[in-house]
């Protein structure tokens, strides 16, 4: 575990203080700033400039009440996103950030839409270790049986999050993919299949071989066609929960993207044997995942970190974003070794490889 520390090495008391009320009144401010984006009011106030806006000013344009404006524009006060001067409101930066920054939407959209109600179960998740927020969004074990089916704007705000994190990674690691010029490549956890098009269209010569459960590979197969690569994919309808389903053998390689970080370590280690059984005698194991203990900026640890309560609330019950560590720890118990790592990838992504044990 290494050494970390999210809170100025010389906070006061009273700081600390103020700190733990944002932390009490966090679900409140969230929800004020999210109505002053959504509703056109920080824009208004971008428009006026640093001049600003009263209430009263606001208020004439039929738009929103005095009342609606004073109460979720306080927040925003308290919160840094705007700020008064001579009465008038302007724009601040952390509100300028909600305004034009797409990660800052993106989580809040999924935090809104996936999340909220479902994390009031956090406590009822966390003690029987399975997602009981999730019945917020439909009546399925798992998040991922009823991806396909989520209605919106949930499902948008999935999606919008995952191809985000992932999305920004894909372009630059295909020659890491392809460093060892594997002919037989398998896309473990394929889900819309992004990664097989991207790959299948890098490389002329490679043959996909998809895993994942029967719903994810419907949408992929679509993609598939669409992208005119489809004759060189197979897919391969997996539960990967159940230990006794192997995976198809003698792979030159085995990609595994923000898809372990989906199940729980003793999951995990399955798959990673699996894995490890699956590969041609020269084989690797490539993953990339989002590790918060293997960032640069404090800033990608904090959003990964709270990440791992949908996982506990409202996809699995029992998975988390985890430390690079722990992958490392599994797979060597799988008979795998670590061959090298890079960061530093898209957005905040690592890339571990593997190779088997001598």
């Amino acid at each position: 575990m290494l050494d970390k520390k999210f809170s100025p090495e010389r906070q006061t008391a009273f700081e600390a203080r103020f700190e733990a009320q944002k932390i009490a009144f966090g679900p409140v401010v969230f929800q004020c700033v999210r109505y002053a984006w959504k509703r056109g009011m920080l824009q208004t106030l971008a428009d006026a400039g640093e001049t600003g806006l009263t209430v009263v000013e606001m208020a004439a344009s039929g738009r929103w009440t005095e009342y609606a404006l004073k109460v979720v524009l306080e927040t925003c006060l308290s919160a840094g996103v705007v700020f008064v001067h001579g009465g008038r409101y302007a724009l601040d930066k952390a509100g300028f950030c909600v305004l034009t920054d797409s990660i800052t939407q993106i989580n809040i959209d999924f935090n809104h839409d996936v999340c909220y109600q479902g994390l009031f179960k956090l406590d009822e998740s966390l003690d029987a270790e399975k997602p009981i927020g999730l019945k917020a969004l439909g009546e399925w074990p798992t998040l991922y049986q009823g991806l396909s089916e989520l209605s919106e704007p949930a499902k948008t705000s999935w999606f919008a999050f995952d191809h985000y994190y992932s999305d920004t990674s894909f372009p630059s690691i295909m020659p890491d993919v392809f460093a060892t010029a594997p002919r037989k490549v398998m896309d473990v956890g394929a889900n819309t299949g992004k990664f097989s098009c991207v790959a299948l269209d890098y490389n002329a010569d490679v043959e996909l071989h998809l895993v994942d459960l029967p719903r994810q590979l419907s949408v992929a197969a679509t993609a598939l066609e669409t992208a005119g690569v489809r004759e060189r994919a197979h897919l391969h309808p997996t539960d990967l929960l159940d230990p006794a389903l192997a995976l198809p053998s003698g792979m030159d390689l085995i990609w595994m993207s923000q898809f372990l970080s989906c199940f729980s370590e003793p999951a995990i280690a399955t798959i990673l044997e699996r894995a490890s059984a699956a590969l041609a005698p020269q084989g690797q194991l490539l993953v990339m995942d989002t590790f918060w203990d293997r960032q640069r900026y404090d800033i990608a640890s904090y959003c990964l970190i709270n990440t791992s309560p949908y996982f506990t609330a409202m996809a699995s019950g029992n998975s988390k974003i985890y430390e690079s560590g722990d992958y490392v720890r599994l797979a060597e118990a799988a008979g795998l070794k670590l061959l090298t790592a890079r960061d530093g990838i898209g957005y905040c992504h690592s890339l571990l490889r593997f190779g088997r044990a001598e």
